[in-house]
């Protein structure tokens, strides 16, 4: 599927402004791909991006987008209420707790008629019918799983291919349901033996997502069947992101863990532990998107004053591995790591 890449590494879409047009098109110009990511932005913006990375590179890359869920019923008064604390913190105020579906079908209406060669989906799954119209445009089609039983979901809609994606990934998982009843998500399955798990099921391509930040990590899922490796957190530090500065900050001075939280978005999502994910984790209900746009203007507050102890710091397990500098750099030094690895390794 990514035969025609110098070296199959792939940006993954970071939605929420790390993942922008010139990150994108720095690693295909490397000799990779990657994907713009639609989350949280209106059609017309979207449209801006994909157009800005076409005027960047000639080379192929994708766009990313999310699936509605089901309506949360939670309530959210008790959260609100902390929540409306938090904005008093930053001289703020607290979102409105909203469902919406992200745009969906607009957004689905213009990757369409822009013919992308692929098309990527977390969250869950894209219907048969809109996989139908994506083929008809010449899209490839890619869906974010992360069990077994995801995948063999996405084989019957029609998918092209699967990225696989570990528990150790950074940022939202990709589960198709957001258990309420598990402060993990489900899908517990760390990336190697996800992969495998999956190509026992599937006979699909697998694109291999969650905590690649060093070229071995790459040498290792491309020798567990992986056609592609999908590296989020090993791009935060590049140039061409828009990882805003306190994230930076944090991300170069290390010493933070991880760990799963829903307290910024409602949804599961891994990130460096802080103030926030600290505080109100414990009580932070399943309720995506509302609590996302509740959160956001506070998140927006705490960036801007500097602070990395209100926003969601999203990182994978291995982002103190991670470098600064040009994306082609990165790219180039995972290469070079790739190749270093698989030359180290004596069979027999």
């Amino acid at each position: 599927m990514f035969e025609e890449l110098h070296f199959p590494v792939l940006v993954a879409p970071m939605a929420g402004g790390p993942t922008t047009p010139e990150l994108v098109a720095a690693v295909v110009e490397a000799g990779g791909s990657g994907f713009v990511a639609a989350g949280y932005l209106g059609a017309d913006a979207l449209a801006e991006r994909i157009a800005r990375t076409r005027e960047l590179t000639k080379g192929s890359f994708g766009v990313n987008l999310f699936v509605p869920g089901a309506r949360s019923t939670m309530d959210l008064s008790d959260y609100v209420a902390r929540i409306e604390a938090e904005a008093r913190r930053y001289g703020a105020e607290p979102g409105e707790p909203r469902w919406d579906d992200d745009g969906y079908s607009v957004k689905l209406d213009l990757v369409v008629e822009q013919r992308l060669p692929f098309v990527s989906f977390t969250f869950g799954l894209p219907s048969a019918e809109d996989v139908a119209r994506l083929h008809e445009a010449g899209s490839r089609v890619i869906t974010t799983v992360t069990s077994p039983g995801e995948a063999v979901r996405a084989a019957e809609v029609g998918a092209d291919a699967l990225c696989v994606q570990g528990f150790e990934a950074g940022a939202h998982r990709g589960l198709f349901t957001d258990d309420p009843a598990d402060p993990a998500g489900g899908g517990s399955y760390g990336l190697l033996a996800l992969l495998r798990l999956v190509s026992a099921e599937v006979d699909l391509p697998l694109i291999a997502t969650g905590g690649l930040v060093h070229g071995a990590d790459v040498a290792a899922v491309l020798t567990a069947g992986a056609v592609a490796a999908q590296l989020g957190t090993a791009f935060l530090r590049a140039d061409e992101a828009g990882t805003q500065p306190a994230h930076q900050k944090a991300l170069a001075e290390g010493g933070r863990e991880t760990a799963f939280t829903r307290a910024f978005s409602g949804r599961t999502a891994r990130g460096m532990v802080n103030r926030f994910l600290s505080e109100n984790s414990p009580v932070a209900p399943a309720a995506y998107p509302q609590v996302h746009h509740l959160t956001r203007p506070v998140r927006a507050a705490a960036g801007k004053a500097g602070d990395p102890e209100g926003i969601n710091l999203w990182a994978g397990q291995t982002y103190p591995l991670a470098t600064a500098g040009p994306a082609a750099q990165i790219f180039a030094r995972v290469r070079e790591e790739a190749l270093a690895a698989v030359g180290r390794v004596k069979l027999g």
